[in-house]
């Protein structure tokens, strides 16, 4: 769950998004906004899929909250990107029997959306040169869960080591 270093002998300053696990963020961060109830659902969010070359819209119920927390990850560690590259991150191969595969990117609405709820809720903003960029609130709300990531992470490895009989 820490990344590839030990938190207290490399940083002198807090926690941030990129301290851990990007999947433990995710989740963590789609339940508090879920449970903060100020992100707007769209109403086609139970039928739509998430890409044309896709044949299921998704099984989980919350995945629209998972993908607007993975959107503002990537807003986070890349400021200015748009819905176009957004677009190329989330695509994938298309099914095309047996000729070979080819790049397919995803649905733009599900995206866009994603991105205005997330103006709406002031954790982003729109960057000048075009795309969007994190704001303050935002950049405070990613550290303040990932340092709640981290800490859930080291109570879990201490419980590990205690419980070793060595």
């Amino acid at each position: 769950p820490i990344k590839d270093h030990q938190y207290k002998d490399k940083h002198v300053g807090g926690v941030t998004l990129k301290d851990v696990e990007s999947h433990l963020w995710v989740k963590e961060f789609a339940a508090f906004l879920k449970k903060s109830g100020k992100l707007p659902i769209p109403k086609w969010t139970d039928i739509v899929k998430t890409a044309t070359f896709k044949e299921l819209p998704p099984k989980d119920q919350d995945w629209y909250y998972i993908r607007t927390a993975a959107v503002l990850r990537r807003i986070y560690l890349r400021q200015g990107v748009g819905c176009g590259a957004l677009r190329k991150i989330y695509g994938g191969r298309v099914n095309r029997g047996s000729a070979p595969h080819h790049h397919k990117d995803a649905t733009a609405s599900v995206l866009r959306n994603s991105m205005k709820g997330l103006e709406e809720m002031k954790l982003v903003a729109k960057h000048p040169d075009g795309g969007r960029m994190i704001t303050s609130a935002g950049r405070r709300d990613a550290d303040r869960i990932a340092s709640q990531v981290m800490a859930a992470c080291q109570a879990a490895a201490s419980i590990i080591d205690c419980d070793d009989p060595e």
